[in-house]
């Protein structure tokens, strides 16, 4: 039986052709998408909610249904999209402002009252993304909140099992000590605050802080 002769390689040539286009279109499409996420985020400033339309969307975007529909879903995968970078730029922003202190408990207290505060339902700000979408999703795709807590997940494992390796915390699982740090943090932010009497006194970032601080220095999760 005769062997089937190779096919030859295509000149180094078209090789870069094809690269280049594809480095174009690659680029176009992130400008689309880039194009959409910054419409829906100016929707949402405006209004303080969640609730507009893809077809608002593409208006403000100066595109065309057909494209938006080439790179999501739908709404749900939109707002999934800024909710995940929204987390990744602050897991950015705690990292940046942690590399600054020398100490590993100072390093895991400025990343507990910045996340804290980062948290805080604020006027003209994305946080419609946290209290409305974030209590949709967590109830209807607890997967993909997981997913995209990640990256900030990672950044306060590492602060954890700094502290720890310096013998400054005790954690048998800093992964988990690490998703309560945050949890705390973000859950107690969007919370009114301690009832007095007849009215709520507000948390601030420092009890937050000391509460974290006795796990941390405590027993740990075990």
């Amino acid at each position: 039986m005769n062997a089937v002769p190779a096919e030859p390689a295509p000149p180094a040539w078209r090789q870069r052709a094809v690269e280049r286009s594809t480095r174009a279109a690659k680029l176009r499409a992130e400008q689309r998408i880039e194009r959409f996420l910054d419409g829906a985020q100016a929707l949402i400033t405006e209004k303080g909610t969640t609730d507009f339309t893809v077809q608002e969307v593409v208006e403000r975007s100066k595109q065309s249904l057909r494209s938006f529909y080439q790179h999501f879903d739908g709404k749900h995968e939109l707002l999934l999209a800024l909710f995940e970078d929204s987390l990744s730029r602050c897991a950015e922003e705690i990292r940046t402002a942690t590399a600054a202190k020398k100490k590993p408990l100072e390093r895991l207290r400025v990343a507990v009252e910045l996340l804290y505060k980062e948290s805080q339902p604020r006027a003209n700000k994305q946080s419609a993304l946290f209290t409305d979408f974030a209590m949709q999703l967590l109830a209807s795709h607890p997967a993909q909140v997981t997913a995209a807590h990640i990256p900030l997940l990672d950044v306060f494992t590492e602060l954890v099992e700094q502290a720890v390796e310096s013998g400054d915390a005790h954690a048998a699982k800093p992964r988990r000590l690490a998703a309560l740090l945050m949890q705390t943090a973000m859950f107690t932010a969007q919370t009114p605050g301690v009832p007095a009497d007849s009215n709520a006194t507000s948390v601030t970032a420092k009890e937050v802080w000391e509460f974290c601080l006795g796990g941390l220095v405590g027993a740990g999760v075990r």
